[in-house]
């Protein structure tokens, strides 16, 4: 496996700033997404949002940590990428669409590279576990949270 990357999306009975305002809080995201065990800002930007987070995943093969950046663009755009961490490189966003009549349309999109060395374990069904959880089950959760707000 050279890399783990997909996109996932979902229609979410909520509007655009509804989803936006979960989104935006990325120091509440491990209590809705799972395998986030926990996401400690290192600085904020004029608004107090998180712009530098340590944050720690348990991807059940392995608990990763990293430093991430993140970049927001209001209400239709948040993205991240890895400055340092166990991966060689992770970029990632969650791009918001509004559909009218209160609907939202929400996509992630995770590109991470585990390096040659975590890369040869992560294989066939392992493999699939691990996208299961970290790109296609965040749009659900996201749906989940966002439905129930």
């Amino acid at each position: 496996m050279a890399d783990m990357s997909g996109t996932a999306s979902t229609e979410i009975d909520a509007p655009i700033d509804t989803v936006w305002a979960i989104v935006q809080d990325v120091e509440a995201a491990p209590g809705w997404q799972k395998g986030i065990d926990s996401m400690r800002a290192l600085d904020r930007d004029g608004e107090d949002r998180a712009t530098r987070c340590e944050t720690v995943t348990d991807a059940k093969v392995k608990v990763f940590k990293a430093r991430i950046s993140f970049r927001y663009e209001p209400p239709t755009r948040l993205s991240w990428t890895q400055e340092q961490g166990d991966l060689k490189s992770m970029t990632g966003s969650w791009q918001l669409e509004d559909l009218g009549e209160g609907r939202t349309r929400a996509t992630y999109l995770l590109q991470a590279d585990p390096g040659a060395l975590i890369g040869r374990f992560l294989k066939g069904a392992l493999e699939e576990k691990m996208r299961a959880v970290l790109i296609d089950a965040r749009p659900v959760e996201l749906k989940a949270r966002a439905e129930r707000a």
